[in-house]
């Protein structure tokens, strides 16, 4: 209901244009990866594609009352930044969302990064792909700052949103998946995968990369050289 009745208001309110739509899979799972600049990529991501898309949302939407009926509504999952047994729960949930069969969008960098930069990913997409034996599925996200500048909480209209959906990239299940990654090879492996999923989000998003986690977000944001 929401893409029958958001998608033409944001075709008619922002110029969206989306490329590489063909890579998306029309059935089974998968995982979108793609760049975070602002909120209001999540609201865009998922109506580029015809599927129903589904995220693991920080928890704390949740808490609020005003925000958790929608992140309920849609079907997206709390997790709990900082890891532990929330966050593992998590992640389990996610596995059963792509066993049975659904396409789970994830930010690699963890966060908003609030310069000009793609930066470093975290490997737990690269691990959950890789456990899953999923594709993984590049996306590149531009435009979408100007649209929603860091710390404005509306949507500025008539600006123009680029997505770029990538080959997918596909993995090598872990030598010991019932334990994890627990060889150096798997650890490797998957830190390796992730950079170069990283370098591909840059190549579609138009943002250089950079090879550091996101700052915290404190003092004025770096710009690209």
């Amino acid at each position: 209901m929401l893409k029958v009745v958001l998608t033409p208001v944001f075709r008619l309110a922002f110029r969206v244009r989306v490329e590489g739509r063909h890579h998306v899979p029309r059935r089974g799972p998968a995982i979108l990866a793609a760049n975070h600049q602002a909120f209001c990529d999540s609201l865009f991501l998922p109506l580029a594609v015809a599927r129903k898309v589904t995220y693991l949302a920080k928890a704390e939407y949740f808490d609020d009352r005003r925000s958790a009926w929608f992140f309920r509504a849609v079907g997206q999952i709390p997790i709990r930044r900082g890891g532990g047994p929330l966050s593992e729960r998590a992640l389990a949930t996610a596995r059963e969302a792509l066993g049975a069969g659904r396409v789970l969008a994830l930010y690699p960098e963890g966060t908003r990064s609030t310069d000009e930069f793609v930066h470093r990913g975290r490997t737990g997409v690269a691990r959950l792909a890789a456990e899953c034996g999923v594709p993984i599925i590049p996306v590149g996200i531009e435009g979408t700052t100007a649209v929603q500048p860091i710390g404005r909480r509306y949507l500025r209209p008539f600006r123009r949103v680029t997505i770029r959906f990538g080959p997918p990239i596909e993995l090598e299940r872990p030598s010991a998946p019932d334990a994890g990654l627990r060889t150096d090879d798997d650890r490797r492996g998957a830190r390796e995968a992730t950079d170069r999923l990283m370098r591909e989000i840059s190549r579609l998003s138009g943002r250089s990369y950079l090879d550091e986690y996101v700052p915290a977000r404190t003092g004025a944001p770096r710009r690209a050289a």
